[in-house]
This record gives C-alpha cells, sequence and structure tokens, in this order.
C-alpha cells in the first residue's frame, strides 16, 4: 500500500517533501513533490502550519516550523545526546581546527545530531539533522562496524551508491574495513564524498550507559594536511568525556583503593 494511501501517509508526504535542497516550498511544488492534489495539499499544509510543523515566510513559501524541533529534542539519540556532547566536540573543534560532527545510524544512514565547521578546513559535507549512506563516512563505518551482524549484512547487501571514483562498494572489502575498524576503534574515510576538496575523516564510537555503542565521533580536514593517527588521540580523549558523562562504564575512572 502506498504510503500516501492513509491520513498518516498523506500527512508524512508533505512533510517528506521538504529537503536539504528544498527547504522552502511553494503550494504548487509542496504538491508535486508529495504526489498529492492540490487540494489535499492546500487542506493538509494549513493544518500543519496550525499546529506549528510548518510556517509561512512573507513571500508565500512553506517550510518546517519549530514545533517539530521541539519534538526532536525528545529523541533520546538527538538532540539530548547532542546536548551532553556539545561542550567536548567545541573543545575538540577548538583543539584540532577541523570540521567536527556526532553522528547516529538510522537504518542504513548516519545522521548528524552536531556538525561544527571550521572557517580553514575543508568544505564540510554535513549538516545537523543531514544524513549519508553508512559506507562513505568515517562515522558511518564506525556505527556500522559496531552494528549487529544482521544490520551489517543488511548493508552490505544492498546497493552501495558511489559518490567518488575512491568511494568503496565492494562488499568483500568493505567486511575487512569493518573488522579493521572493530580491532581499532577508528574509522578512516577519504575521498569517499567528494573528489572536487579531497578530504580525510577520522571517527571513533562513543558509549552509552550500558557501554553499547550510542554513537560516532568524527573530524573531517583537508587530506594531506594532517596524518590521521595525529587526530585519533584528540578523538579518543573526547569520545571518553561525552561517553563518560553518558554513563559508559568503561569511560569511568578507576575507584581508588582505601
Amino acid at each position: 500500500m502506498p504510503v500516501t494511501a492513509t491520513a498518516a501517509g498523506r500527512v508524512l508526504a508533505v512533510l517528506d517533501a521538504f529537503g536539504p535542497s528544498h527547504a522552502a516550498l511553494t503550494l504548487s511544488e509542496i504538491s508535486r513533490r508529495s504526489g498529492l492534489s492540490l487540494t489535499t495539499t492546500h487542506r493538509l499544509v494549513g493544518e500543519l502550519r496550525a499546529w506549528g510543523a510548518l510556517e509561512r515566510s512573507p513571500d508565500g513559501r512553506y517550510g518546517i516550523g519549530l514545533r517539530l524541533l521541539e519534538l526532536g529534542a525528545l529523541a533520546p539519540h538527538g538532540l539530548q545526546l547532542r546536548e551532553v556532547a556539545v561542550p567536548y566536540v567545541d573543545d575538540l573543534h577548538q583543539a584540532t581546527r577541523a570540521n567536527v560532527v556526532v553522528g547516529v545510524r538510522d537504518g542504513s544512514d548516519v545522521v548528524y545530531v552536531e556538525a561544527l565547521r571550521a572557517r580553514t578546513a575543508v568544505k564540510l559535507m554535513s549538516r545537523i539533522g543531514g544524513r549519508w549512506p553508512l559506507h562513505v563516512t568515517g562515522t558511518g563505518l564506525v556505527l556500522l562496524a559496531y552494528a549487529s551482524p544482521e544490520v551489517q549484512e543488511e548493508v552490505l547487501s544492498g546497493p552501495l551508491e558511489r559518490f567518488t571514483p575512491q568511494t568503496v562498494t565492494d562488499p568483500a572489502v568493505l567486511r575487512r574495513t569493518l573488522a579493521e575498524v572493530r580491532r581499532t576503534g577508528v574509522g578512516i574515510a577519504e575521498n569517499q564524498l567528494t573528489a572536487e576538496a579531497p578530504a580525510l575523516a577520522v571517527a571513533v564510537p562513543v558509549r552509552g550507559a550500558g557501554d553499547e555503542v550510542v554513537a560516532a565521533l568524527g573530524v573531517t580536514v583537508e587530506r594531506g594536511t594532517v596524518q590521521a593517527q595525529a587526530l585519533i588521540p584528540a578523538l579518543n580523549a573526547t569520545a571518553r568525556g561525552i561517553s563518560r558523562a553518558l554513563g559508559a562504564p568503561s569511560a569511568q575512572p578507576p575507584r581508588r583503593r582505601t
């Protein structure tokens, strides 16, 4: 059954019409992108606007409203994680002068709950709320490496999108890469997303109260400006700080013997 066959599906289709490249849309554009009639779109947009899910700008275009941001703050792996991580991420950003991101897994994608851009670093391809396939980013590789075998097989057996000539799409190569990430605790991706701006992405896991991997912390720099190994100590120290704040047992300082 198509998603739009139900009332809830039609509402979701309207919201799904928006995206990073379509942040502001006219009523006709929402209708076209959602696949709904103009009459239905007009009614649903009006209801969503009244509730606060959509906002209308002076030029008549619609955008996502603040009410959805309020709901997003309730997501345990979303803004709550970001609230804990922000002070640590800011320190890492200042220390490395690099782009810094915190990502969580959503299905076969990594979604960023925090992203700080450095003025002099390589152009950051990610933003808060942005998503990329797991196999093309350092944070994604970390999250995939620590995911269940079922999740790994689902991702590796599905279509693996290629973004640059260097994007790794061979399942066998990716399996070896994931094994290396689990061995070292570090995910490294080079030139996987864009060929125009050669980039090096390095990421490490962040653990939660049950010591499970709940997020990945990563930095992105211009390839050739710094070695990956030079970034790992600061990344690990920051990840331990966030993990400690989240209650991860392995990140807690050892108890003093009396």
